[in-house]
């Protein structure tokens, strides 16, 4: 969707292995016997390693034997025994010794190296025993078995998919090694590169892809293979870029799309069955005569890709291949089709994928969504429901491809922190529990990539909870108290999702259940005494924050907060900038409503009164102040009042009027 690194120490740290197996190059369905090779650093220090190369030959008994790889990472060789090795620009050549020159079938034979490395020294990826090419793999696994092996996955959005003319172009940092071990250090087990190659294809007939781009992509994906991540790899904005006009434009968008494909299935051959590819991103079409075109445009790329591939040969021969419904959608219109191609396809290394961003008015903050109440919930239901259904059901394995919040494309702010937090329990616990394999929608708001930490570490830990077990959470993470009113007791509900209540903390100071708080099945009341005291001097915004443990999952925090009806004022300015002062007092805005005198809405989504947060509407609670977007005013008639009514997080509500007159806006308390 849209300082410095640290200095590289490479993934092959000591007992760290990759294996490779060996596949004959010719198209044939299925690979033929050939190599396993066990690549093992056994040591390794600033500027020099020790590696073991276990040599397992899986096909004839073999008299004599040589094995060849390139470094990845400009490592060179020192000295090796066992083994005649030498060495030639970046190529290295073990020729067996005198006493080791036969292996039988299923037998094993070991040497060992000693060399040199500098910025990185990431594990080659690729062999070759006596001309038969080895590759990067692991054990047989079904396309089922490898799906789930994937779980939980992270995509590396924003990136290599920019649109610009290089990966830093949407702002994020260039990819470092050091980024995907912080990945991995995270608990992802597979790692979603999103690719977009049109301003990287010179014209037709040959859209020939820029040779430093592949290059730099093929990159990225060693250093992951390296790291024993799962890596899809797919045609990414390129659907909304120049694919979305295949209606119009039948033949050139498949040409360039079968050009594409035809560059990248033998630039990746040698790659084992962690590498998968992926059609293309969010299928999409412009101009079309219906759904029904649109589909069946989506299946004739889906079926040209599967074609190229297969036909590619070596490993792409049996690559596992990911297909996506018509706007990766979850509706069963969309679903069907896809279940229907891919039985015909008989393939059985497919997986489908599909991308959720959950109930849109919540996803987004339109429409009065602010909570993850039963209908947004539902909504999740019943999407993994359909999913499960029509593709797991039927031994075809799902994909998650993207999953996250539509206001996260923005900043994180949008969703109220603890509506988010259900948000994210749920739909890791459900997805789970439907086998589908998820994958994490990351654009640079989640996990800093440079100082390699989660921007919000109290999301993360919902997220990561949800992969094993689940956490409890509460009808809100907000107790609010009104500054004017002596204190009362406050009750919340609790959502203990199989949890037991174990307590309720200050800090690490254990609150007293009977003085402090009472628990009444799932109701959680804080006493009048025990808020007057964590309210303290009652100064506006958050006094206390208090923990609720539970016997499994993550805590949930409770944000004690005094406030008082907020304060607006008078303004000018223009339907570019136009700012209401705004005393928050405390009160945190949930959403804002827009009406014309006469009862109709204004605004954009003129179907609803309430619009969207941050796009129509954004608060500033450093300055004090809410904006009002260009994009809310342009759709707003001229010299027509509009009553503005603000929903802030406490229940309090307050009025406001603008009118606008050309360019001109003006503001009034109401």
């Amino acid at each position: 969707m849209f300082r410095k690194a640290r200095t590289v120490l490479g993934v092959v740290v000591a007992g760290c292995t990759v294996l490779a197996t060996a596949v004959a190059p010719a198209s044939a369905a299925a690979p033929e016997a050939g190599c396993r090779v066990t690549y093992t650093v056994k040591g390794q220090w600033q500027g020099g390693f020790t590696a073991d190369i276990a040599v397992a030959n899986l096909g004839p008994a073999l008299d004599g034997w040589e094995l060849k790889w390139e470094w990845p990472t400009g490592q060179q060789l020192g000295h090796g025994w066992n083994a005649q090795v030498s060495e030639s620009d970046d190529a290295v050549t073990a020729k067996n010794s005198g006493h080791n020159a036969k292996i039988a079938t299923n037998a094993t034979v070991n040497f060992g190296l000693n060399g040199t490395w500098g910025h990185a020294n990431t594990a080659p990826l690729s062999f070759s025993l006596n001309g038969v090419t080895c590759v990067h793999g692991g054990p047989s696994l079904t396309a089922m078995e490898h799906t789930a092996a994937m779980q939980p996955g992270w995509n590396l959005g924003n990136t290599l998919d920019a649109t610009g003319p290089d990966e830093t172009s949407w702002g994020n940092p260039r990819v470092t090694e050091a980024l995907l071990d912080n990945v991995k250090a995270q608990g992802f087990k597979s790692i979603r590169i999103p690719v977009t190659w049109g301003q990287h294809q010179g014209p037709a007939p040959d859209y020939t892809i820029e040779a430093d781009y592949l290059a730099r992509v093929e990159e990225v994906v060693r250093w992951a293979l390296a790291r024993d991540l799962y890596v899809m790899i797919n045609v990414h904005h390129d659907s909304w870029q120049w694919m979305v006009k295949m209606p119009a434009e039948h033949d050139r968008v498949l040409a360039q799309f079968n050009s594409l494909w035809k560059q990248l299935t033998p630039a990746f051959t040698e790659y084992g069955p962690k590498l998968m590819f992926e059609s293309w991103n969010e299928p999409q079409f412009a101009g079309s005569t219906g759904k029904p075109q649109e589909i069946a445009l989506n299946a004739e790329l889906n079926a040209a890709f599967h074609d190229i591939v297969r036909k590619s040969g070596g490993n792409n021969a049996t690559r596992l291949l990911v297909l996506p419904t018509l706007h990766t959608s979850t509706e069963q219109q969309y679903v069907d089709p896809l279940v229907e191609q891919i039985r015909g396809l008989n393939d059985p290394n497919l997986i489908a994928t599909v991308h959720s961003y959950g109930y849109w008015p919540f996803s987004a903050n339109v429409a009065g969504g602010i909570r993850y109440d039963a209908t947004a919930q539902q909504f999740d239901t019943d999407s993994f429901d359909r999913v499960h259904n029509s593709f797991i059901a039927k031994g075809i394995p799902v994909i998650l491809g993207e999953f996250g919040l539509l206001g996260f494309d923005r900043h994180t702010g949008t969703v109220e922190q603890g509506e988010k937090l259900k948000f994210f329990e749920y739909v890791g616990y459900y997805a789970r529990t439907k086998k589908i394999t998820t994958m994490l929608w990351d654009n640079g708001q989640h996990f800093d990539r440079t100082m390699f930490q989660w921007k919000d570490p109290e999301l993360f830990a919902h997220i990561k909870s949800s992969w094993t077990t689940r956490s409890a959470t509460a009808s809100t993470d907000q107790v609010f108290t009104a500054k004017p009113s002596a204190i009362t007791a406050r009750t919340v509900t609790l959502n203990l999702n199989g949890a037991k209540f174990s307590g309720l903390y200050n800090g690490n100071i254990a609150l007293s259940r009977g003085r402090d708080y009472t628990l009444d099945g799932d109701r959680l009341t804080l006493t009048a005494s025990a808020l007057t005291k964590l309210s303290g001097s009652r100064t506006y915004g958050v006094n206390a924050v208090l923990t609720a443990r539970f016997s499994q999952g993550v805590p949930w925090r409770f944000y004690v907060i005094t406030y008082d009806t907020p304060v607006l004022g008078n303004a000018t300015g223009t339907t570019e900038k136009f700012e209401i002062p705004m005393d928050f007092r405390g009160d945190q805005l949930a959403t804002m409503e827009a009406k014309y005198d006469d009862g109709t809405f204004a605004g954009p989504h003129d179907w609803t009164s309430f619009k969207e947060f941050d796009k129509a509407f954004a608060p500033n609670y450093t300055d004090r102040k809410t904006e009002l977007k260009a994009e809310f005013f342009t759709n707003v008639k001229d010299n027509q009042r509009v009553t503005l009514t603000f929903h802030y997080w406490s229940g309090t509500k307050v009025s406001y009027h603008v009118t606008k007159s050309g360019s001109a806006v003006t503001g009034t308390t109401a």
